[in-house]
């Protein structure tokens, strides 16, 4: 452990100028701070050191031979720090160069691609050399576990709430529609409208376990729900095309099936005393805040537009 006596790399800088400058004056004017602040600096040093450093004549200012010493010290430090100085830099370059994010399938499929693409043009207006983002689509059990393992820097979740042992912030509101084929009986209602415990007790077409959309449903019935899936798939795409094809209800992101809604592919059915509204998180590793640069810009813009492709 470094004793109290070690001057800060500031101070030994400014040391090793004034032997190069000839005077406190010039060095300081070279480093861009007041004489005051480089007097300052020198005195604290001095009184670190124990000695004298800079011996003041009417012709200038020379080191003394502690200060002589000190700065053949100093000049191999500050070498070392110029070479720490640059690999940080290269590192903070390639992390805004590169950016791994995973998703969960609906932000994945849905929202995240208009998110990069919004960060990318922002990047470019201000300037920036572009991100490359690789991005990872994945249920949200999946998505905690990238996460967590640094794999990825940064995460998007679905559910009511955030994986164990990760930081969140809340980017966007999506909502649960239970959806049907227009031949469905569900569908020639006159109100479109089923209760709760109707479809607790209806087998759906589901995504798998793990996925988000599928616990915020099972949250969100509690107890209601007593039956199986009748089909679990892999993917929102392959739901909505079961769906489609006959094969039984299902509860999907309002994002997942707008342009199904819009064409009459599929029709909405609206469920009574049921909360089907959830989260979408982004979630990563360590401080309250993201990691700066891409990852951050990415957060902050998601979380601004709540939830806008």
């Amino acid at each position: 452990m470094l004793s109290p006596h070690v001057p800060d790399l500031r101070a030994l800088e400014l040391l090793v100028v004034v032997a190069r400058a000839g005077s406190l004056s010039s060095a300081a004017s070279e480093l861009g701070i007041s004489q005051q602040a480089a007097s300052s600096r020198l005195r604290t040093m001095e009184a670190m050191v124990g000695a004298p450093l800079l011996a003041r004549t009417r012709r200038g200012s020379h080191l003394t031979q502690t200060g002589e010493l000190v700065v053949q010290w100093s000049s191999r430090i500050l070498d070392a720090a110029e070479q720490l100085d640059a690999g940080i830099a290269a590192l903070r370059s390639d992390r805004r160069g590169h950016l791994e994010v995973a998703a969960s399938l609906t932000i994945a499929e849905y929202l995240l691609p208009g998110w990069l693409v919004a960060v990318r043009t922002q990047q470019a207006r201000a300037g920036i050399p572009p991100t490359q983002f690789t991005m990872t689509a994945a249920n949200s059990e999946r998505v905690a576990t990238l996460v967590r393992s640094g794999e990825v820097a940064l995460g998007f979740v679905e559910g009511p709430e955030a994986p164990e042992g990760l930081q969140r912030r809340l980017v966007a509101v999506d909502e649960l529609v239970v959806v049907v084929a227009a031949r469905h009986p569900w569908a020639q209602r006159p109100d479109r409208t089923i209760s709760a415990a109707m479809l607790a007790g209806t087998r759906l077409v589901s995504r798998e376990a793990g996925s988000g959309t599928r616990v915020v449903l099972e949250r969100a019935l509690g107890d209601l729900r007593t039956v199986p899936p009748a089909f679990e798939m892999a993917s929102t795409a392959a739901v909505r095309s079961a769906v489609a094809a006959g094969a039984g209800p299902a509860a999907l992101s309002r994002y997942a099936v707008r342009d199904d809604l819009a064409s009459g592919r599929l029709v909405a059915i609206k469920v009574t005393d049921v909360d089907l509204t959830r989260p979408m998180h982004a979630v990563w590793v360590g401080d309250h805040e993201p990691p700066p640069g891409p990852a951050r810009d990415l957060v902050n813009w998601a979380a601004a537009r709540g939830g806008a492709g």
